[in-house]
């Protein structure tokens, strides 16, 4: 059988970044799939850079461990956070933190002062964790599966993407900076936000930096959803993931529109690639999370995101795996151009994994 090289672009979400641990886990259980290369962006630069670690140390057994290390460490971390529920509002909310008293302290908090305010000393745990988990030598070698980091530049607005040689516990921290919650992180004398707002995740370093033409998706946030937000908290939610997923929808206006002239010989295909793209969908508009429940970090609801990931991963190669390097899975127009009603996960997928309350 002969190998499938995959690209993967991994979107950013906090600890929904867990349902991409499932996702990768999946993944390395198919040692004829080979990853060529990892575009990231916040969660997901972490979960690109702490699997690439691992599977450089360890190969795909070596991969699966340190993404378990490193979640596990995230939510024992998470376990002095003020943020949490009360059994009475874990069965109101389920996951979604943004109904305990808790959660609205802290979010007026951060709208009526800075991180230089609230965090003057400007500790944050990932720090450490991703110095405990990475092989940072390892990374920065070069070889076996190749990283492509997106944040975004607080002075000029650009993306700017790090590859391997120069990626550093700084610049995953830059591509995860929210400018509310965190103070601005300097790589290089730059000042950096999180990558989402420029490319979550960046596509074309793929495309430019990798041979293979196919590019999986692993998607954190939902492209739609059916009912009009009324509540505030509901408001802000939706203009969050409205946020975060322009520039992939630009992405893939870009590669639509190529795929296009390609088809009309308007561009010659020795020079221009055909991209195949491929998708697991985002596990929040079936479970009713919400950008408050991308701080919680209590590891049930990580292992239930892990699960959920590795369901969806599961059909997802099910059914598309033999298609790797013949055609793209996802119909562009369909999911990020029309209507988007391809966009919600199969319901087999959501079925077959555990609901997370």
């Amino acid at each position: 059988m002969s190998d499938k090289q995959l690209n993967l672009a991994l979107q950013g979400g906090g600890s929904h970044g867990a349902y991409t641990w499932g996702v990768l886990d999946r993944l390395f259980d198919e040692e004829d799939i080979v990853l060529t290369g990892i575009s990231g962006t916040s969660a997901g630069a972490m979960n690109a850079a702490v699997a690439s670690s691992g599977f450089r140390a360890g190969r795909h057994r070596g991969a699966k461990a340190a993404l378990a290390e490193f979640w596990g460490a995230v939510s024992a971390a998470g376990a002095f956070s003020p943020l949490k529920t009360t059994p009475f509002e874990h069965w109101r909310d389920g996951w979604n933190l943004d109904g305990s008293m808790s959660y609205e302290l802290f979010d007026l908090a951060t709208r009526m002062f800075s991180p230089y305010q609230l965090n003057p000393f400007n500790l944050n745990p990932l720090r450490e964790i991703l110095a405990r988990v990475i092989d940072w030598k390892l990374i920065n070698d070069g070889g076996d599966i190749p990283l492509f980091i997106t944040a975004t530049s607080v002075r000029t607005g650009r993306p700017r993407v790090f590859t391997c040689g120069e990626i550093t516990p700084d610049v995953l921290l830059a591509s995860s900076c929210i400018p509310m919650y965190f103070q601005t992180v300097e790589v290089g004398g730059e000042a950096y936000w999180d990558g989402g707002y420029m490319g979550n995740p960046s596509i074309w370093p793929l495309i430019y930096n990798t041979d293979p033409r196919d590019v999986l998706l692993v998607q954190i946030n939902p492209l739609v959803r059916d009912e009009v937000p009324k509540k505030a908290s509901d408001i802000v939610n939706r203009l969050n993931e409205i946020t975060f997923n322009s520039s992939l929808i630009a992405e893939m206006r870009a590669i639509n529109f190529a795929a296009k002239l390609l088809d009309e010989n308007h561009l010659d295909d020795k020079k221009y690639k055909r991209i195949l793209m491929h998708m697991i969908p985002a596990p929040g508009a079936a479970y009713n999370l919400n950008a408050s429940s991308k701080l919680n970090t209590d590891m049930r609801f990580l292992e239930s995101l892990r699960d959920i990931g590795r369901g969806n991963a599961d059909i997802w190669i099910k059914e598309n795996k033999e298609s790797i390097g013949a055609k793209a899975t996802v119909d562009i127009e369909a999911v990020f151009l029309g209507t988007g009603k391809a966009a919600t996960p199969p319901k087999r997928a959501v079925k077959k994994a555990s609901r997370p309350r």
